[in-house]
């Protein structure tokens, strides 16, 4: 997109004022959608070009249910156990270094470290260390089609939150049983030995 808005253009070309326009760009500025960048050519009023940045690009494909549904069936589908379990553990496994928590640190610190990993993700989660046993909440289900039809995808992160905690991990509530979050309750023993 290009600056030079004019009333006439906007209204022929896009169906709206060039009020409207200006309006949403800026929003979209706001968000982190689109970036704005200043041209000047020669000696006339400078326009502007408008991108949309990979935050935007990002938002315009963020559909990846259907595709992790099919690819989730079909490792399901996997006939031979040993390659079944094999692909299982390399995806656990490459869950885990995406997380990017390697056990340093105490174990609530290592939490703490997790839950913002998972937030910069997009995941509504919080954790409540107040209790004798820290808990991970999260308050929407990143994976809802898939757990809806296999609660495997569950017992997947418990897994992959318990290997990069390295302590045990209890899925105490779930939001497929009516509860209003997902609730992992860190046990506090050392799997890895770790210092809690």
């Amino acid at each position: 997109l290009q600056g030079d808005w004019s009333s006439d253009v906007c209204s022929s070309d896009l169906g709206v004022t060039a009020t409207a326009v200006r309006q949403r760009l800026t929003r979209l500025q706001g968000g982190g959608f689109v970036a704005r960048e200043r041209i000047r050519h020669g000696r006339g009023r400078p326009h502007y070009v408008y991108k949309v940045t990979e935050l935007g690009s990002r938002q315009l494909g963020d559909n990846y249910g259907d595709l992790a549904l099919i690819l989730w069936r079909e490792l399901h589908a996997i006939e031979n156990p040993e390659i079944r379990a094999e692909v299982q553990r390399r995806v656990k496994e490459a869950m885990v270094r995406r997380l990017g928590v390697y056990g340093e640190g105490r174990l609530r610190e290592r939490l703490k470290t997790l839950a913002a990993s998972l937030a910069s993700r997009g995941f509504d989660v919080e954790v409540n260390d107040g209790s004798d046993l820290p808990v991970l909440r999260e308050h929407n289900c990143p994976y809802l089609d898939l757990a809806e039809e296999d609660r495997g995808v569950c017992e997947l992160e418990r897994q992959v939150f318990e290997q990069a905690l390295g302590a045990e991990v209890k899925l105490s509530q779930c939001c497929l049983d009516g509860h209003r979050y997902c609730e992992f309750e860190v046990a506090g023993l050392e799997v890895s030995g770790h210092s809690a």
